[in-house]
């Protein structure tokens, strides 16, 4: 029993021990095991995740969104890799995709932090953005946004603002008066240029109207002359005379342009409009008393929209409707006006008009008018506002003595949508930052410079910030042409080739020629090639042809290329069965917008075309156009050139530690724009040392 007991008491330290071992040495292991397997897990997201930003900044989004899916299947809730893979998507034209990988990082950033603040931002702004280059719509309110004042202390910048233009550079022309001159101001209001006519000056000018071909009419009030000058502002010739004859004035004032170039000058003092050839040749007065019309008292402000001109009467605070001969057709905006003075005309074929204290919107089909803001000094006479490229309102505020800038009162409280959208670090520590700065709308901010950015690296000013270059001053255009082979087009391959060969006369550089068939595959454009290239063979036409996978296709040709760019597509103007099997409407439109790719629908037929083209020119900022039109496709090409575009570049030395080029570097820019900013933070990987 003893010798039992003894046995029995012998075993049991050995088994504490076993015991004691497996509790301290077996969770050691676990947990060096679970170390090894979360490290590797680290290593294989991490490399993952340089892979999609690399391949993002080359503009290879599929293969972007390819690693870094596997990057997140590594590290599930790290919200860098959510907030790239979003921007991937994003690029992609996958909106909805992008937005619940945004709001799943969103749930891991503080609210109230930077990158939520942000990244909360985005969701918003995609969220609520339904189409491209809206106009005055008929809720925005426009509330004081910014001021050009014709003093700075004592020193006199202009006096007297009598009328604005609005350029493509986001700048305005201003007529000043008073001081005698056309002063240009840049969205930062600085003069960068004074115009002040022939070699004896202007004389009192008053009103400003650009033609066709870019030339610039200023009324001059008390020379009794219209000046011509060319789009840069040197004069080149006179129109008219004072007196009361054919193609005299006394005291012309507001002038406007036709879509067919004519010019029309309000002679203020005969109480008629004048109307004359691009070139200054008298063509026809009207205005007089006659045929329904009882005549002006105090005709002021014109403007022609599609065969009508339409001229305010200050006094009898109305508008006459007139056709492009001067045949009266009766009046709008009765008993609503109160002193109505220039009208102009927006995008979406309305008038503008400044009614001295507000500027009023008038739809000239219907005569309803939408007030959209005004300004409170009790000196204030607006006489003139034109909408900017920049979604502003600039008004000449003669009273007051300076040129207001009104904006949407949602565009001042949403800030601008500031997006980077490549870096280049090939040349580490020197680093280009691609910038693209848009309103939430998706509308183009022009006109900025190297005061409107500031560029940081983790929240500290980066080194030696270069101003590199800015798109919207760019000419260069790079097209890619995609031709539909169906059934309806196989007939007609010479058309299309004729198609092909006036755009690429037109174009800068075209990128590729793509054939939507059934597999769409890139033709040969050498000069050689080109022809038959354009006409491609009999089998590749086919009634399962794919436009959705062909847009695609032709859309990456130009991802890499020149900022202003398009995609011209030659068609019947019918898209078939298969036309979006593989992606959508909205998708293809998206990746396009975010791309900032403008399609263009050329038609080789009178039929009218499927509701998805005009929908797709409409969100990108592109047009419908006939083949055969007298004008051409080339002036679709010069339209594309002088588009707004916010593209921007800008370069700065790096001071960080770059791990041999394995460290995941920031960057962060900021723009700003009157009281308006936007931010977008990024990194970027250097090369591998």
């Amino acid at each position: 029993m003893t010798h039992s007991q003894g046995s029995v008491s012998c075993k049991q330290p050995l088994f504490i021990s076993f015991f004691l071992f497996m509790a301290i040495v077996m969770p050691q292991t676990i947990l060096k095991a679970q170390q090894q397997s979360v490290d590797r897990a680290a290593v294989l997201a991490a490399e993952e995740f340089r892979r999609g930003v690399q391949a993002f900044n080359r503009f290879a989004f599929n293969e972007s969104i390819l690693s870094l899916e596997k990057a997140l299947s590594w590290k599930p809730e790290e919200p860098l890799i959510l907030n790239w893979l979003g921007r991937s998507y994003y690029r992609s034209g996958l909106e909805d995709t992008a937005l619940r990988q945004w709001q799943a990082a969103l749930e891991f950033y503080p609210p109230t932090g930077t990158e939520g603040l942000q990244l909360g931002g985005w969701v918003e702004t995609v969220k609520n953005r339904r189409s491209l280059y809206p106009e005055l719509d008929e809720n925005a309110r426009y509330v004081d946004a910014g001021r050009y004042p014709g003093k700075n202390g004592d020193l006199v910048i202009f006096s007297q603002p009598s009328s604005v233009l609005a350029n493509d550079d986001g700048s305005v022309w201003v007529v000043a008066y008073g001081s005698n001159e056309l002063v240009r101001i840049d969205p930062n209001g600085i003069v960068r240029a004074r115009v002040r006519g022939p070699l004896n000056g202007f004389d009192r000018p008053y009103d400003v109207a650009r033609g066709l071909d870019g030339r610039i009419y200023v009324s001059e009030y008390k020379g009794n002359r219209v000046s011509i000058l060319d789009k840069n502002g040197a004069w080149k010739a006179y129109i008219g005379s004072k007196g009361r004859g054919d193609g005299q004035f006394v005291g012309p004032q507001h002038v406007a342009v036709d879509s067919e170039g004519y010019l029309y000058v309000v002679d203020f003092g005969n109480r008629r409009v004048l109307k004359f050839d691009p070139d200054g040749v008298f063509v026809l007065s009207f205005g007089e008393r006659g045929r329904g019309f009882d005549g002006f008292l105090m005709p002021t402000g014109v403007a022609a929209i599609e065969g009508e001109v339409f001229v305010a009467d200050s006094s009898r605070a109305r508008i006459a409707r007139f056709d492009r001969s001067g045949n009266f057709q009766g009046y709008i905006a009765e008993g609503v006006l109160s002193n109505p003075e220039s009208l102009r005309v927006s995008n979406d074929g309305k008038l503008l008009v400044a009614d001295t204290r507000r500027i009023v919107l008038v739809d000239p089909s219907t005569g309803l008018l939408r007030e959209l803001g005004g300004l409170g000094n009790a000196k204030v006479r607006i006489v003139c506002a034109d909408s900017d490229r920049n979604g502003n309102i600039a008004a000449a505020d003669f009273g007051s003595n300076e040129v207001a800038l009104l904006a949407r009162m949602d565009d001042l409280s949403s800030g601008l949508f500031v997006q980077i959208e490549r870096v280049v670090s090939d040349h580490f520590p020197e680093i280009t930052v691609d910038v693209n700065v848009q309103d939430r709308r998706r509308r183009a901010i022009v006109g900025l410079d190297q005061r409107n950015f500031v560029l940081s690296e983790g929240g500290r000013p980066v080194s030696g910030q270069t101003f590199v270059g800015a798109s919207y001053l760019a000419s260069q255009v790079e097209i890619a042409i995609l031709v539909e082979r169906s059934e309806l087009t196989a007939s007609r391959t010479a058309e299309i080739a004729d198609a092909v060969r006036d755009l690429k006369g037109a174009t800068d550089t075209l990128k590729a020629l793509i054939s939507a068939g059934e597999q769409p595959v890139k033709e040969r454009i050498t000069q050689a090639d080109l022809p038959a290239s354009s006409r491609s063979v009999p089998a590749a036409y086919s009634r399962r042809w794919k436009f959705d996978l062909g847009l695609r296709l032709a859309a990456t040709e130009l991802l890499a290329g020149a900022k202003r760019r398009a995609v011209f597509f030659v068609s019947s103007g019918k898209l078939g069965e298969k036309a979006f099997e593989r992606y959508g409407l909205s998708e293809l439109a998206a990746y396009l917008a975010n791309n900032g790719i403008a399609f263009y629908a050329a038609i080789l037929s009178d039929e009218v075309p499927d509701r998805e083209l005009t929908y797709l020119c409409a969100q990108t900022g592109g047009q419908l156009i006939r083949v055969y039109r007298p004008s051409g496709l080339a002036p679709a090409l010069d339209a594309l050139r002088s588009a707004p575009n916010g593209s921007y570049s800008l370069k700065y030395t790096s001071s960080l530690a770059t791990d041999f080029g394995r460290a995941y570097l920031p960057v962060e820019a900021e723009a700003y724009l009157l009281t308006r900013s936007g931010r977008d933070a990024i990194g970027y990987f250097p090369p591998l040392e």
